[in-house]
């Protein structure tokens, strides 16, 4: 079992990355090279803009490269409380954003020709007791009824058509969700950026952003450069000068394990549509199929970062959880084990705006593979002066009180979920 991202370990290697120290100057220079900075990069060098990207690592190689791989239409909320909360205007333009969100992924896919086994499967949300059938029935009325006529309800007397297993009561479909290999979409998305005229620095991490006049420079580990704009997309980063974020974005573990290849009769029983899938439960799982038929299958197995030996424990908990749901995998071997970090806002809404006059796009809250794309691409026109674009602009901000970065609550409120997840 390889301790390390299948995305990762399956993906081309990304040849386009600049060699060397950094230029001096750069119109653009962007933080980070998950999904948000390479869309984002990718925008802005299409509008002729001068780009320098600088990522820490290697590209898409943190959180974009560690999901789920579910590329998912619709609102991780439940839409009436969201409704209820901010407005039905609100909920519904959130609820619409991601719904573009998986065309823009779908739309740069195509245009740009990167081979990343893009697909629309739908998105299955499974109850996992009798009584969250019932809470998806009154979810589904709502949302045909105000913003996706489309949606579908799964009776439990259908089940068997979706997914080989007996833990379910029912499921909610929304049809429109997509599914991709995140490492190869990762490469595909730097190359394209390459091809516009960005300049892509791996291993550049960023220590220091000061103002010089109308523009800013920042200092890396290739050196320092001079731009008139940032852009910033790092996540929840835990070095560097981003202490600002570090105070309102809680970085939540999430484990997935991924199984050894699987004939084709197994993957007929298991999951005969190879829809993404994902249970109604707080502390619940999330699985697909990958392209060389796989079972992918993930969770918050534990309230905790990840590690090696992090990962091992959770991936033995995955691994009786996914025998649980599917005792005809009990002989399965599982080839990969890893971890990976959810940056989540305290609402798990999304943040774009600026601050400091920096630009930012941050927080998905384990929905970002869409919303991290779709909005690369809208920040570029953002940054031109078209602040409307922006889905997230009147969403308020505060820092989280008492938190500095160390998530020392998450044992007490995955203590909290698990309880409810036992009375409800």
């Amino acid at each position: 079992m390889k301790l390390e991202s299948y995305w990762l370990d399956t993906a081309p290697p990304f040849n386009g990355g600049a060699e060397g120290k950094v230029p001096p100057r750069a119109d653009v220079v962007v933080v980070g090279g998950g999904f948000t900075g390479l869309s984002a990069a990718l925008a802005l060098a299409r509008s002729g803009a001068s780009v320098v990207l600088l990522e820490a690592g290697r590209v898409a190689g943190e959180a974009s490269g560690r999901n789920g791989g579910q590329c998912n239409t619709g609102l991780a909320h439940d839409y009436a409380d969201l409704a209820a909360r901010l407005g039905e205007q609100n909920a519904r333009a959130f609820y619409q954003a991601y719904d573009s969100a998986v065309d823009t992924v779908e739309n740069l896919v195509r245009d740009e020709g990167i081979d990343c086994d893009f697909r629309r499967c739908g998105k299955l949300k499974l109850a996992a007791k009798p009584e969250h059938y019932a809470k998806l029935q009154k979810v589904h009325q709502q949302l045909q009824s105000t913003v996706d006529p489309g949606v579908k309800l799964i009776p439990p007397e259908r089940m068997a058509e979706e997914i080989g297993s007996a833990s379910f009561y029912g499921g909610l479909l929304q049809s429109e969700g997509a599914q991709m290999h995140m490492g190869k979409f990762g490469v595909g998305l730097a190359q394209a950026a390459v091809r516009a005229g960005a300049r892509v620095y791996e291993n550049a991490a960023v220590t220091r952003i000061d103002r010089s006049g109308g523009g800013y420079i920042l200092s890396c580990a290739r050196g320092t450069i001079a731009a008139d704009q940032v852009f910033l997309a790092t996540g929840n980063s835990s070095l560097g000068p981003f202490g600002h974020f570090r105070r309102r974005l809680v970085s939540v573990g999430s484990f997935i394990i991924a199984t050894e290849p699987l004939d084709k009769a197994t993957l007929d029983d298991i999951a005969p549509t190879r829809r993404n899938y994902v249970t109604t439960k707080n502390i619940g799982n999330y699985f697909r199929i990958t392209p060389d038929d796989r079972l992918l299958f993930g969770g918050r197995a534990r309230f905790a970062l990840s590690n090696p030996q992090s990962d091992q424990k959770s991936g033995r908990i995955l691994s009786d959880k996914m025998t649980e749901f599917f005792p005809q995998l009990a002989s399965t071997a599982i080839d990969y084990c890893w971890g990976g970090l959810v940056d989540m806002t305290a609402d798990r809404l999304p943040r774009a705006g600026q601050h400091e006059g920096m630009f930012y796009s941050l927080g998905y809250s384990g929905h970002g593979v869409q919303m991290s794309v779709h909005m690369g691409q809208l920040m570029a026109d953002i940054m031109a002066g078209r602040s409307e674009l922006n889905p997230w602009r009147g969403l308020e901000w505060p820092s989280i009180p008492g938190y500095f970065g160390n998530a020392w609550f998450l044992p007490f409120v995955g203590a909290y979920y698990k309880l409810q997840d036992r009375l409800h």
